[in-house]
């Protein structure tokens, strides 16, 4: 059946596809045939050869060249992708994520006046030119031609631009010797978004390149798992990987970021274009290869994104998210068993330390194993005061046996375990809400609850989940007003999540707005699991009643 797709989703576009071939057409035609059956199949490494392959008896097709071109970005065969790309930019009709390809290209190989002559055509496309003052503030780096920082103070008549020069600007301080870059660095990458970890971590390779350990150590303070193993590998006197210190890395960084955001505004495609052409600037850098992964994944090629997050070494800060990320990808790609293999394998080290059994945990409940999972994260606790640094903290290895119990229907056991891990991390939002909530559904403690969740709310003012829990806790103990209120701000910060929904169909029904019920009511139902759409459908035809109240 996925081969007769295949064959005739490559027949809708044979015309344009063989229309100027400069062999038999019917020996183009064939290979593209093929090219679309293995991308029909998800084989996308096997698409993109195949599609090489047409393109090779074609090689002036320029449709042909842009099916090439995705392709083989995607599955990040970088010559074949750059081959087609070349095709297309001698044709004139190189898009812009192209032209960052082949200007990539030139960086990598040093041809800093071809890049330069590149990065002219990306300003002149228009669609990145904001990018263009970094681009060429790091080409100047790379060359030795110029003040790097001069065309970095262009970006700030762009607010898109200055926001990513922010984080360049001290990169390059740094880059230069120049010591100011540790305290924009540190400003600059302040939050706890992994991205702002990698800068820092970046930053402080370089300080630790040049012999200034003391100033590497204050890019390197707090808990976060990769920056505590990051300061220890520095204090173990071993080489701290990941330095922003050439043109190549620079860009790489720049256009990882750039993929991040483009894949917040549901640009997925051209994310993992921008991502992957990161990958082939600078390797090394694993949130490139953690972006890439994610991004394959979204496409459902697990098997690709499993291939990507493979380049991550098991000495990087990042290797626990990486194999996270890992045993995420082999259940999504059907191979639960294998991920449990290696899981079991991993704590059956003699050096297992927590995080080794709160992953085994992790797979437990996504394999719906609930209370094996429970007793893995009592491993982890049991292993937690002697973890290494930048392993998961205590607080949050009870809050997943909490939630693991509650999933085993365990309530009196996960009641104890969230109660331990809010002892444990009482200004931990997560923890507040999750507490809360939990005895919010049993109707147990309401005032506590709510008062939990309030300082959750408080930690957290944005968090959609929160601020819906505060709401749910407002209409339980009988505040309409406030329950309304909260709920509808939950709901622009997640409309299409179901919960949400359902509880304000509630609260609006209690109030006596009937007709705004049912709107919610309905738009909780688009989503809903089985059990959750039987109690909206009985809502939305009988009203509430109070058996069908939400749990």
């Amino acid at each position: 059946m996925i081969w007769a797709l295949g064959i005739f989703a490559g027949a809708m576009v044979v015309p344009a596809v063989a229309a100027h071939a400069s062999v038999e057409d019917s020996e183009v035609l064939a290979a593209y045939v093929q090219a679309r059956a293995a991308d029909a199949s998800g084989a996308l490494g096997q698409s993109a050869r195949l599609h090489g392959a047409a393109l090779a008896l074609d090689p002036n097709n320029k449709i042909l060249a842009a099916r090439t071109l995705r392709q083989a970005i995607a599955a990040g065969d970088r010559p074949l992708a750059v081959q087609a790309a070349r095709i297309l930019d001698k044709a004139g009709e190189l898009a812009p994520d192209g032209r960052m390809l082949v200007m990539a290209e030139a960086l990598r190989r040093k041809q800093w006046k071809e890049a330069g002559l590149q990065i002219d055509g990306i300003e002149e496309d228009e669609v990145f030119s904001f990018l263009t003052p970094l681009l060429r503030g790091w080409l100047a780096f790379g060359a030795r031609k110029g003040d790097p920082l001069a065309f970095l103070n262009q970006a700030s008549t762009n607010a898109l631009a200055d926001a990513y020069a922010a984080e360049h600007r001290p990169l390059l301080l740094l880059a230069r010797g120049k010591k100011e870059g540790v305290a924009e660095l540190a400003k600059a990458a302040s939050d706890d978004r992994a991205h702002s970890q990698r800068l820092r971590i970046a930053g402080a390779a370089i300080l630790a390149d040049e012999g200034d350990r003391k100033a590497a150590l204050t890019l390197l303070e707090g808990d976060l798992p990769p920056i505590a193993i990051a300061r220890e590998q520095l204090v173990a006197g071993k080489k701290l990987k990941g330095a922003i210190d050439t043109a190549q890395a620079g860009v790489a960084q720049l256009l990882v970021r750039l993929a991040v955001d483009l894949n917040a505004q549901n640009a997925g495609q051209l994310a993992l274009s921008f991502a992957r052409v990161a990958t082939f600037l600078a390797p090394e850098n694993s949130e490139t290869w953690l972006v890439t992964s994610e991004l394959l994944a979204a496409q459902d090629q697990h098997e690709a994104g499993l291939a990507a997050i493979a380049n991550i070494t098991a000495d990087d800060p990042f290797a626990s998210t990486a194999a996270d990320t890992k045993l995420k990808l082999l259940i999504a790609a059907g191979r639960q068993e294998e991920a449990l293999s290696q899981a079991e394998a991993a704590v059956a080290q003699p050096d297992a330390d927590a995080d080794d059994w709160a992953r085994l945990g992790d797979l437990h409940v996504r394999m719906e194993r609930p209370e094996d999972g429970a007793e893995a994260y009592g491993e982890a606790i049991a292993r937690a005061d002697s973890a290494v640094p930048g392993s998961t903290p205590k607080w949050a290895l009870w809050l997943m046996r909490g939630s693991a119990l509650i999933e085993a229907d365990h309530w009196p056991e996960a009641k104890t375990a969230l109660q331990t891990a809010y002892k444990l991390g009482p200004q931990e939002a997560q923890v507040l809400n999750y507490l809360g909530y939990s005895q919010l559904e049993r109707r147990e403690n309401m005032e506590e609850a709510e008062r939990l969740i309030r300082e959750a709310s408080r930690l957290q003012p944005n968090d959609a989940a929160i601020t819906d829990s505060l709401g749910w806790a407002y209409y339980l103990r009988g505040n309409l007003i406030d329950a309304i209120k909260t709920l509808e701000k939950a709901v622009q910060g997640q409309p299409a999540d179901v919960t949400i929904n359902e509880h304000l169909g509630d609260a609006y029904y209690s109030a006596g707005r009937r007709i705004d019920a049912r709107y919610a009511w309905n738009a909780a139902l688009v989503y809903a699991d089985e059990e959750a759409a039987v109690r909206l459908r009985a809502k939305i035809e009988k009203g509430l009643k109070p058996e069908l109240v939400s749990p």
